[in-house]
């Protein structure tokens, strides 16, 4: 996962120095600009405890059901996970990128100021020269397997972050774990079918976000259109903040998020493996020329060695397989490539 880049000034100094001039490289194409959303999408919060035990309650899993078909996305409420685990996992994040850039280019995802890796932080992720930047700023760190964590690319200040983040982590994974099983019951499979395919060699990221205000939100974006690659991401936006659009129909839907809620996005393996009964969604985030946006998001994903395909129980002589197998290693491989062609890898795999 290592590629060629370059170093580029950050957001923040660009806004500050040139007073309102946006650089050409951050500005979109006149056909993919922002434009005004649709409104709000109608996307339901689903009570989990009310998903969860033997008795899962039937008008709630019929609210999931129907984001699963139609949004891709969700909220959850009564999830598990403590406003206060929530508050300090936002404070670590916001103190990290408030710091100066030199304290957090000692995190640079950059190697000799070249190639890129997965984790560590990074303005800007630009594989070749015409490609258009997000304005935005990321800090990537693996969580499982934990053989693979880089935790000398974990932020020593402040204190609390690594313990801070693992805690919230593990309790995202219950989550997760929930949600599968839900997901399961819903299309009539084994329970555990879903979750028997992330064992302790499945993959979870960790991606903090900022986006900085920016002078000219109607030709930049924080983050350009796109398909999360894995099988599902769980999402915390700070409180207050917008900029997140669902594409849905060719309109673009604004996300609005309820105080101390996630907000589940069904990533593309997940699409595949339900044969595209539940869909992985097409979404953007917007800037904003006065107000700065946080964001923590843990993506998961399934074993490497997985076959990702349509499950053998949602396949009969009618109901036929719409995407082709692919191993995960191998779709791993290719979704940044395929990203930065503005392309997705489960429309490649298509029947």
């Amino acid at each position: 996962m290592e590629g060629t880049t370059k170093k580029e000034a950050s957001p923040e100094l660009i806004v500050h120095e040139l007073s309102g001039v946006v650089p050409a490289h951050y500005v979109m194409p006149p056909q993919d600009r922002p434009s005004a959303g649709a409104g709000a999408a109608p996307i339901p919060v689903i009570d989990l405890g009310r998903l969860s035990g033997p008795n899962p309650d039937a008008q709630e899993a019929a609210k999931l059901r129907s984001a699963l078909e139609t949004w891709g996305f969700f909220m959850v409420s009564n999830h598990g996970i403590e406003t206060s685990v929530m508050d300090a996992m936002m404070n670590v994040s916001r103190e990290f990128f408030r710091k100066p850039a030199e304290e957090k280019q000692k995190y640079t995802s950059l190697i000799n100021g070249e190639r890129f890796r997965v984790q560590g932080y990074r303005n800007e992720l630009v594989k070749s020269d015409g490609q258009t930047h997000n304005w935005s700023h990321r800090l990537s760190l693996q969580i499982e397997p934990e053989d693979g964590r880089s935790l000398h690319l974990w932020p020593n200040h402040p204190e609390t972050f690594r313990d801070v983040l693992i805690e919230y982590s593990s309790k995202t994974k219950a989550i997760r774990d929930l949600i599968l099983r839900a997901m399961a019951n819903l299309l009539k499979l084994d329970e555990n079918y879903f979750t028997n395919r992330f064992t302790s060699k499945a993959l979870a990221l960790a991606r903090l976000g900022y986006y900085p205000s920016c002078p000219r939100p109607d030709l930049v974006l924080g983050f350009k259109p796109h398909c999360d690659g894995g099988a599902l991401s769980i999402l915390f936006i700070e409180e207050h903040t917008r900029g997140l659009q669902v594409l849905k129909d060719g309109k673009w839907y604004d996300v609005l998020c309820e105080p101390y809620t996630l907000l589940i996005n069904i990533a593309e393996c997940m699409e595949i493996m339900s044969n595209g009964i539940f869909k992985s969604p097409t979404h953007r985030v917007l800037t904003n020329a006065v107000k700065e946006r946080f964001s923590v998001v843990i993506f998961y994903g399934v074993d490497e060695e997985t076959m990702i395909e349509p499950a053998p129980g949602l396949l009969d002589e009618k109901r036929l397989a719409k995407y082709r197998k692919v191993k995960s290693n191998d779709y791993y491989a290719s979704v940044f490539g395929q990203f930065r062609q503005g392309k997705t890898i489960k429309d490649t795999l298509k029947v």
